[in-house]
């Protein structure tokens, strides 16, 4: 079993997450607790496999053939309930690559394209660089639960909107869309003929008493009319390897998607990135239950050491490993509680304005740590803020 105990250096890797402090927070002292990579070593089998496929010595063109296409077809019917075929399957670098791939594809400029706001920054550039129009449907909040406006996305749809970018498991808010707004989800999808483009990247690490649904698993018409972006990315650790696929069940839509990918130069994966996602998706499950255990240690950490906290509060995680915490009550503003941070607490954390205006006031932390880095982190947090006074 892995040992999610040990703490690894990871300077001096050209990490982007370790390497770069100076420039983004200002000091090497502080803690890096931002991008969503994990400090953990990925399974072994993953290693092993690196590591045979290297000494082989000649990385020639690399196909992913129809032996990964079962293997990652099994994955996701074993983890989530979802039977699709190896056919359904298209490859490429990244999830962020495919979205702006389908945008491209599906969509025409000037055309509107919803995403539900705060939300994962690339969103909002996969829609504007290519002249789609932003549509915000912006999450409800209340009392630290985010759901979904779908009386003001009916509207959206209703004024002509294409297209909609779900993210499930949602980041940065944390929360795993329940079966039943999902059904909501998709009526209004199908009442108004709308392409979903579901990125669902974070679909394995689900904290206990959530179950994680791909939306087109619902029905056939939702199969048909959504595409599922998925990789092992997120859940082993390979984020540098660049590997991910698409679920798209209409041949047509898959060869169009196909076609935009081609005229990119975009062809297959690299030789590395396919030795690891077939043992992670092969001999990695029980390094995910191990990750998923210490997962849940660190959320436990975190909950306990700003549960009364009056500045600071951790909005409810239930998905994926990155905790939203609302600081609204310090009353900075965002420049000013990102300097806070990062000089007084020597902490870098993601800034919730980089997820759109209704991540003003809120920081993204990085739980994805061995639980001594946790530990020291939430100290220095919590060691931060005492005696701080609140503005009047």
């Amino acid at each position: 079993m892995h040992n999610f105990e040990i703490v690894h250096d990871r300077r001096k890797t050209r990490s982007v997450k370790w390497d770069n402090l100076q420039a983004l927070y200002g000091g090497e002292d502080v803690l890096p607790m931002w991008v969503a990579d994990m400090d953990f070593q990925s399974p072994r089998a993953v290693i092993d496999a690196l590591k045979e496929r290297a000494e082989h010595g000649i990385y020639g063109y690399t196909m992913t053939d129809a032996s990964i296409s079962k293997i990652v077809s099994r994955w996701v019917e074993k983890r989530h309930g979802w039977r699709i075929k190896p056919s359904w399957l298209l490859y490429s670098p990244g999830v962020v690559t495919s979205l702006h791939m389908a945008i491209q594809t599906f969509t025409s400029p000037g055309d509107q394209v919803v995403i539900q706001t705060p939300v994962y920054a690339p969103f909002y550039s996969v829609v504007t660089q290519h002249d789609r129009k932003l549509v915000e449907n912006l999450l409800h909040e209340n009392n630290g639960v985010y759901t979904m406006d779908l009386e003001q996305l009916e509207t959206c749809f209703q004024n002509g909107a294409k297209a909609m970018i779900l993210c499930n498991p949602h980041n940065p808010v944390g929360r795993v869309w329940t079966k039943q707004e999902l059904e909501q989800l998709a009526a209004l999808c199908q009442t108004y003929d709308v392409l979903l483009l579901s990125d669902e990247i974070h679909a394995d690490l689900i904290h206990s008493g959530h179950q994680h649904v791909p939306i087109a698993s619902l029905s056939e018409d939702m199969s048909k009319r959504t595409m599922t972006f998925l990789s092992p990315s997120k859940t082993f650790n390979l984020a540098g390897l660049q590997v991910s696929y698409a679920v798209i069940q209409e041949e047509e839509k898959r060869q169009q998607l196909q076609e935009t990918f081609s005229k990119q130069g975009i062809h297959m994966l690299n030789t590395m990135a396919v030795a690891a996602l077939e043992a992670a998706y092969t001999e990695g499950e029980e390094w995910l239950t191990g990750l998923l255990d210490i997962l849940a240690v660190n959320k436990k950490l975190a909950e306990e050491a700003l549960a009364d906290n009056p500045l600071i509060k951790p909005i409810p995680l239930e998905g994926t490993y990155l905790i939203w915490l609302d600081c609204r009550k310090m009353k900075l503003n965002q420049e000013d509680l990102m300097d806070f941070f990062a000089k007084k607490a020597k902490l870098g954390f993601n800034g919730g304005e980089q997820f759109g205006d209704a991540g003003t006031g809120y920081v993204r932390m990085n739980i994805a740590c061995p639980p001594g880095t946790m530990r020291d982190a939430l100290q220095r947090l919590t060691n931060s803020l005492k005696g701080f006074e609140v503005s009047p």
